[in-house]
């Protein structure tokens, strides 16, 4: 990949998008993890206002550690940088106790949740973006996002851009070297970051990021007898991943009405 011609055509593109909605810049939520440690040095480079949000609910140390101190390092590489976090933990168990009576089965429960944590946040990037005319910036890659459909429908997916949604995981990593991110987000292993218990993405998926990648290649042309071994193992968990989150991946279905019947 040419990286330094990809970090300059997404800087760009993501000041001219930003100019022409007549906007400040981008609020971004900062996880701790490498796509938003690598979309909030981007947006940081367009030399618009920029606003990062860390929003803990119940995190881990170390992503929390992560995240403040790829704040401190932007803020110290770019004047137009500002950071702040905001502890969303109380408003979050205040939620779950409050629809605690209504649990119907764990794992459905669990997951429920999981997925409010990722739409609190996005409430609160529209809340700030509103508050100072800033856009909010995804932070989601081609596997997520196109591939199997690892985000949360109106959570993190609940974006106004994605510079990097048509980069794999990998790529991903090669800006993050290329654009000097500190070590520990450079290393930093994937996770949602939506759980109490320590899960990364591949626990959660059973697959690495360049196995997926390597079935989303050739997804369109090739089916599981294609495969062997572990490849094809990959091939259905892919598969099978990308058929259930369809509906995050296509607009919004609308019922048509006739137009001879409105007369």
């Amino acid at each position: 990949m040419q990286t330094q011609k990809v970090i300059d055509h997404i800087v760009s593109w993501l000041k001219d998008y930003a100019v022409k909605a007549n906007v400040k810049g981008y609020v971004i939520g900062v996880s701790g993890g490498v796509d938003s440690g690598v979309v909030s040095t981007l947006c940081a480079m367009t030399g618009l206002e920029v606003l990062l949000v860390e929003m803990p609910i119940r995190q881990k140390e170390d992503q929390v550690n992560r995240a403040q101190d790829h704040m401190e390092d932007l803020k110290k590489r770019f004047p137009n940088v500002q950071g702040k976090t905001i502890n969303l933990t109380p408003v979050f168990e205040s939620f779950e106790e409050t629809v605690h009576d209504h649990i119907e089965g764990r794992w459905s429960n669990n997951l429920a949740l999981a997925n409010t944590r990722s739409r609190f946040r996005m409430l609160t990037l529209y809340y700030f973006g509103q508050l100072h005319g800033l856009l909010v910036c995804g932070t989601g890659n081609k596997v997520e996002d196109f591939g199997i459909g690892f985000y949360t429908k109106y959570g993190d997916g609940g974006v106004d851009v994605s510079p990097i949604a048509d980069l794999y995981k990998t790529e991903v990593y090669e800006l993050a070297r290329a654009l000097n991110l500190i070590e520990s987000i450079q290393n930093a292993i994937p996770t949602d970051g939506l759980w109490d218990a320590d899960r990364t993405d591949e626990d959660q998926i059973g697959a690495t990021y360049p196995e997926l990648e390597k079935i989303q290649k050739d997804y369109d042309t090739k089916t599981a007898e294609d495969y062997e071994g572990r490849d094809k193992e990959v091939f259905m968990i892919f598969d099978r991943m990308h058929k259930a989150a369809k509906h995050k991946m296509v607009p919004i279905p609308i019922c048509d009405i006739p137009e001879e019947w409105r007369g």
